[in-house]
């Protein structure tokens, strides 16, 4: 049965947020990390390997973020190009890092084979305060749509514009926390003024495929990689994983476009996110990075053997 969310500490049960309240929930966001140590200074220690570019600067007074992304040098317009997002979701720590350490530690065994694009921390803002949402309370990975409401969404669709069609790959990363449960989806239910379900937390990895675009041999090819690093999450007793089938161990399926998904906003002819679990007694933070970067090589290595 749907239980109200009284206890949330903002806003009225029953009654979606107006300005009052994102102000009043804002306001209790504070930063806990920092972008420029963690994320910034990394982006300049791989600044003499890539191209880095700024394609958006994103304004939350007093606080002003600029965004980057790096490219493959050089990039060759005849190689076909894939794309990794982290940090969509600020939060999800592994997402930001298991992308920075592909860049360090992998990227170079592509030269010459594909142009990277790699965009590793989509919405700073978040990163710093551990948060989903952007400082509006609008949560960027739904948000990647024409009149974009999210500036993280619209300044990366920006960017991806000049290559709409010419993507082969991309991969967005992601994590399911414990904290989806306990903070995130009761602050939805109420900045929506609705009742919160509660759900499971699956204990693993996962994979959200794209239901209008499914490819089940590039996803199984992802879970393989990723599973000699790090467990793969089961099907709860419904046979489903955050309430969705599970198509094969791993694997659910949602439509990523019409949802307003990150991984929906380039037309490529493979797609993913990944869902790293950073809370399972069974895996360290640097064990998420790796189950991330490993998920990147195999989505590439895949489709760099399958182009067409």
């Amino acid at each position: 049965m749907a239980n109200p969310t009284p206890s949330y500490p903002i806003g009225t049960p029953g009654q979606a947020w107006g300005a009052a309240e994102v102000a009043a929930w804002r306001s209790a966001q504070v930063p806990r990390r920092s972008y420029e140590v963690d994320v910034l200074s990394a982006i300049e220690r791989l600044r003499p390997r890539f191209d880095v570019v700024q394609y958006g600067k994103l304004d939350y007074a007093p606080d002003s973020y600029p965004v980057f992304a790096l490219r493959s040098r050089p990039w060759r317009e005849e190689l076909p190009t894939v794309l990794v997002t982290g940090g969509v979701h600020g939060y999800e720590t592994s997402g930001v890092h298991g992308a920075l350490q592909f860049l360090d530690r992998d990227a170079a065994g592509y030269d010459g084979r594909a142009n990277l694009l790699v965009a590793p921390c989509v919405s700073p803002w978040a990163y710093e305060r551990i948060h989903r949402w952007n400082a509006h309370a609008i949560d960027p990975n739904r948000s990647f749509r024409e009149d974009s409401p999210a500036p993280e969404s619209a300044a990366l669709m920006r960017l991806l514009a000049p290559l709409q069609g010419r993507i082969l790959m991309h991969i967005d990363l992601h994590e399911t926390t414990d904290s989806d449960e306990s903070e995130f989806r009761p602050a939805l239910a109420a900045r929506d003024g609705k009742d919160y379900e509660p759900g499971e937390i699956p204990d693993g990895f996962y994979l959200v495929d794209d239901s209008d675009n499914p490819q089940p041999e590039f996803q199984q090819a992802v879970i393989d990689a990723v599973a000699r690093v790090t467990h793969i999450a089961p099907a709860d007793a419904r046979g489903e994983i955050i309430g969705s089938k599970v198509f094969s161990p791993g694997v659910i399926r949602y439509a990523f476009k019409p949802l307003g998904l990150c991984a929906g906003m380039t037309g490529a002819r493979y797609t993913t996110t990944t869902e790293v679990y950073p809370d399972s007694p069974h895996a360290s933070p640097q064990q998420c990075n790796d189950a991330q970067a490993a998920a990147v090589r195999a989505a590439i290595d895949f489709a760099l053997a399958r182009p067409v």
